[in-house]
């Protein structure tokens, strides 16, 4: 490893998140709430860290490895997501536990959607844009970001890329320069997002909520500026418009770009991974929509209260957004487990969601396809395929490897919130939103994980952090073969 050029990009990226402490600075000074100064102070500490980090090694010019993009990655986000809880622990308007704000801060950069706030309608309004705005920076990544818009990254930067973008298949590049790519997918996201706010807005929602609630849809996120989440706006149109925006930022960027370039549609309709999200959503849907009928018949709830309820939740879920316009924690039989369920599926590879990603369970299901056959035919070569392409038994070997990893991290997991005093359904659902960057759980944290101690929080800022890098990338750090020579 580099440590010199592990330092100077650290430095730089520090320096570069400094930059936007700025905007919810602004937003408190025209706001007048009395946060300004902590957004401020704030800053000037990353600024100064950054560039007492860069300038010893502002003259090396060493190209990153392997290693040291994972480092640099896993690293950051830890460091990012203390340097993010800064403002919320140093203002004095909302008192919060630095635990609270550092996991507030976790939550947001990693899009979980989980929070330790309540009473968010009353929340000082800077603080509410810089909730969101952590959720929008974190979306596709600020490693990717930083590829994006700093040249001197331009030399290893695909070792950042790699480490940061989620899914199993990581070589592929949009174009030959991979600033060009983090280029093309940051460009994509703004588009969506101000397609969002606009759609939004046209619907009702007043202009700050329509940006903010664009900042964390397109994020997959969830966070949203009212306790009620998007039940608030009571708005049938709103919830449609957030499922079809939540739907887009759940596929695979490299197909809207695809589509883009090739001004076609045929990207999309040819994708197996994409074809197989949709039909998943489909089916979860008519099994939500026809458990929640036969409640209703019982509690004589409205049909056109349901249909509407079951869409969105189950595209919130699936797409590891969060948001929710209604209860689901107290829905019927297995709804709320089966919501959890489809939220640890996922997303799309290369999408702004959480979860195992629907690549990896396609990949599973047909591996598992092939055993079956081999007992039949031991001697048959037998290719797994996505579409008409074969996998490399590398590819495979990888996502058996994520799977196993996965679940034994979640049953560890699990074993330490139950040891803190958690029940089982609060400390299975914990987890598996955490690992899942999903938000909403049940049990005792069905709301919000106020009602937590300072250990819980901890372990899910751990499981947070471990999904959203997708595990390997903290879990190489701790092997003796990363630090041998």
């Amino acid at each position: 490893m580099h440590p010199d050029a592990v330092q100077r990009v650290l430095g730089v990226l520090l320096m570069v998140f400094s930059v936007t402490m700025l905007p919810p600075a602004l937003v408190s000074v025209i706001a007048a709430d009395g946060v300004a100064e902590a957004f401020f102070l704030t800053s000037g500490l990353l600024l100064a860290v950054g560039g007492l980090l860069w300038l010893p090694v502002r003259q090396s010019r060493r190209e990153l490895r392997i290693r040291d993009g994972f480092f640099v990655v896993a690293m950051f986000w830890v460091v990012l997501g203390a340097a993010g809880s800064l403002p919320l622990a140093l203002q004095t308007v909302v008192p919060l536990a630095f635990v609270d704000a550092l996991f507030e801060s976790v939550s947001g950069l990693t899009t979980t959607g989980a929070t330790a706030l309540t009473g968010l309608d009353a929340l000082p309004v800077s603080i509410l844009y810089y909730r969101q705005q952590l959720q929008w920076l974190g979306g596709m990544g600020i490693i990717v970001l930083a590829v994006a818009i700093l040249p001197m990254l331009g030399i290893g930067g695909m070792q950042l890329y790699r480490a940061e973008l989620p899914g199993p298949v990581k070589d592929a590049k949009l174009t030959p320069r991979i600033a060009e790519t983090a280029k093309a997918l940051w460009y994509i996201y703004l588009g969506l997002t101000v397609a969002c706010a606009l759609a939004y807005w046209a619907a009702g929602m007043g202009p700050f909520d329509a940006v903010m609630h664009a900042f964390t849809t397109i994020a997959t996120g969830g966070f949203s500026t009212h306790d009620a989440s998007m039940g608030y706006f009571d708005s049938a149109l709103i919830e449609m418009i957030a499922v079809v925006f939540m739907i887009i930022s759940a596929l695979n960027y490299s197909l809207h770009f695809m589509a883009w370039r090739r001004r076609s549609t045929e990207p999309w309709r040819s994708d197996p991974e994409l074809v197989t999200f949709l039909t998943v959503l489909a089916l979860v849907t008519v099994l939500v929509l026809g458990g929640l009928l036969i409640y209703q018949a019982a509690h004589s709830l409205l049909l056109d209260e349901t249909w509407h309820h079951a869409i969105f939740q189950v595209v919130s879920f699936a797409t590891t957004t969060g948001y929710t316009t209604a209860s689901y924690y107290v829905w019927p039989a297995f709804l709320p487990v089966l919501l959890l369920f489809v939220a640890v599926v996922g997303g799309c590879a290369n999408s702004t969601s959480g979860g195992l990603k629907v690549m990896r369970i396609l990949l599973l299901w047909r591996q598992g396809g092939r055993e079956i056959l081999r007992l039949v035919h031991p001697q048959a070569q037998i290719p797994v395929k996505i579409g008409d392409r074969p996998v490399s038994e590398r590819v495979i070997d990888a996502v058996w490897g994520f799977f196993a990893a996965y679940v034994l991290l979640f049953v560890l997991l699990m074993l330490l919130m139950l040891a803190m005093g958690l029940d089982q359904i609060t400390a299975f659902s914990a987890v598996a939103s955490g690992l899942a960057n999903l938000g909403p759980a049940l049990g005792d944290v069905a709301a919000n994980f106020a009602g937590v101690g300072a250990g819980p929080k901890l372990v899910m800022c751990v499981a947070m952090i471990m999904g959203r890098l997708e595990i390997f990338t903290l879990l190489v750090l701790f092997t003796p073969a990363f630090w041998r020579r």
